[in-house]
């Protein structure tokens, strides 16, 4: 370490959501920050571009919902951000012997909802049964959820703590599979329940990983409902921008990290133009994998990400079979394919190395919510945005051969789609350039080459259950989910414990970590 050579308080590498956020509460506890970003822009994996030159459209590019956000990470940092709600939660199509027909799931239980259960049961019962799983759930959720801003504690503890043993038991300690096979009797009903434990998770529905991940999904925020942000994601980085300089952090774009020294008194990193910068702590808002290279470390394991995802512009919103309304069938999530046999077959047929056919897909439109996100033209002629994501396409399936297997995962993705449509999707896709559409596919080796996200796992590590297992034991910085090996390095990314997905935990937990040690 260097005295000539300008000292920060901490260094943060990646200028996504979580740097962002873990610099704002650093820098409003008076700490002197530098963030360090390799892009020319701030987002990451949350950012919102104008994918399509000849439209005015801005898409969240890569992630685009939001449902973890903590209430107490806008109040603090005063985030004006607005999230709007969707009053469908989903929309499942199906078919059998008589035709084509399908599942409207309202988000909050309502008499279109019931009717729907009605139809496709013959019964209340399964109504009755998804409505007393979902009220569990909310209520595990709205109690579990306040634990994720604060240190790691046993599992026991937050067990006697949140007093509900039966929701408990099902979610944490017997498979996800297992309990939504007994909880529900019908195929469709069964797979939209077990799509919150698989999105961009490659796990069976016997397998914990599945668990871990149905629990993020359902406890963010403590309601756990998805919701649209409003102006596409880019506005929350925005405004995190503009709090972070607000509070003096200092943010250099096109400054990719590519050496950490670390020595008694703390870090330096050196950016590929040669710049050179010290700081007591670092924050590392990036994937532990690249951690561990630019350290000569062995990378951590992790499951394979497991989606593929395609950003489609079209002129208008495609007609279903079943007769719904589009308005109604797009506003929420779109499940494609997702029965529960379908999933775990699905499932199968990738782990043994295959792309699954059907592909089980989610899609969803946020211009039906959000507007703004259009041109007022765009908007006046009916164009919207869908966001189609594949389940089960991990990232192993695409290494051999990378053009020939996107090709082929998006012939898949369309003809799974067209499956329940009037119209196949293209007649709906609006004209981008010569006999091209506007449409953008990603596989999980472009997200991993686009936005750092190992192997394209949206997670970076497997997630793990938000408090200790028995015979864990966390203490200083570890207490907090964000430790290294390195006193002065903490994990400030979705591979911090209790990170993932749009939520910034990851972000608060590494500040109130440096914060509580110093």
């Amino acid at each position: 370490m260097h005295s000539d050579l300008s000292t920060y308080d901490t260094v943060i590498v990646g200028g996504g959501h979580n740097g962002l956020v873990a610099a704002c509460y650093l820098a409003k506890a008076k700490k002197k920050v530098l963030l360090l970003e390799s892009n020319d822009s701030l987002g990451g994996a949350t950012a919102s571009i104008q994918l399509f030159p000849d439209y005015e459209a801005y898409l969240s590019r890569y992630s685009y919902l939001v449902s973890l956000l903590p209430d107490q990470i806008v109040k603090d940092l005063g985030i004006q951000f607005t999230t709007l709600p969707r009053a469908i939660a989903s929309y499942t199509p199906g078919k059998d012997e008589n035709g084509d027909f399908g599942l409207l799931i309202a988000s909050e239980w309502d008499k279109q909802t019931a009717d729907s259960f009605r139809r496709l049961t013959g019964s209340d019962k399964e109504g009755f049964a998804w409505r007393s799983f979902y009220e569990e759930v909310a209520r595990l959720a709205q109690r579990l959820a306040p634990s994720l801003l604060k240190p790691l504690r046993r599992a026991s503890d937050i067990r006697s703590e949140v007093a509900l043993p039966g929701i408990w038991q099902e979610l944490i300690e017997t498979p996800i599979g297992e309990v939504i096979e007994n909880r529900f009797q019908n195929d469709l009903v069964r797979g939209v329940a077990l799509t919150d434990a698989l999105i961009g998770t490659f796990a069976s529905d016997k397998d914990f990983n599945a668990n871990a991940c149905f629990l993020y999904h359902l406890i963010g925020n403590g309601t756990g409902q998805w919701r649209v942000p409003k102006g596409g994601m880019g506005q929350l980085i925005g405004e995190l921008e503009r709090i972070a300089i607000s509070l003096g952090v200092t943010i250099h774009r096109r400054s990719k990290v590519t050496e950490i020294e670390s020595g008694s008194n703390g870090i330096a990193v050196r950016t590929e133009s040669g710049q050179r910068f010290c700081g007591r702590n670092l924050v590392f808002a990036a994937a532990p994998q690249l951690l561990a290279n630019l350290l000569n470390q062995k990378e951590p394991e992790s499951l394979p990400g497991s989606q593929l995802k395609i950003n489609m512009l079209v002129s208008e919103l495609p007609k279903l079979k079943s007769g719904v309304d589009p308005e109604l069938a797009f506003a929420g999530t779109l499940h494609i394919n997702e029965s529960f046999l379908q999933l775990r077959n699905a499932f199968g047929v990738a782990q043994r190395g295959d792309l699954p056919d059907p592909l089980p897909l989610e899609i969803y439109c946020h211009t039906l919510a959000d507007q703004s996100i259009l041109s007022d033209e765009l908007s006046k002629e009916g164009f919207h945005t869908l966001t189609l994501f594949a389940l089960h396409t991990p990232h192993n399936l695409f290494t051999e051969n990378p053009s020939e297997a996107k090709s082929r995962a998006t012939d898949l993705a369309l003809k799974s789609l067209n499956e329940y449509l009037l119209d196949p999707i293209e007649s709906a896709l609006a004209p981008c350039g010569e006999n091209e559409f506007a449409m953008e596919v990603m596989t999980p080796l472009d997200l991993q080459s686009e936005v750092g996200l190992p192997r394209g796992n949206i997670f970076h590590n497997q997630l793990s259950f938000p408090f200790l297992l028995e015979g864990e034991e966390a203490i200083g910085k570890a207490k907090w989910g964000v430790a290294t090996e390195d006193p002065h390095i903490v994990i400030g990314g979705a591979g911090a414990r209790r990170g993932g997905g749009v939520s910034g935990i990851a972000g608060h937990n590494a500040a109130m970590a440096i914060l509580e040690a110093n």
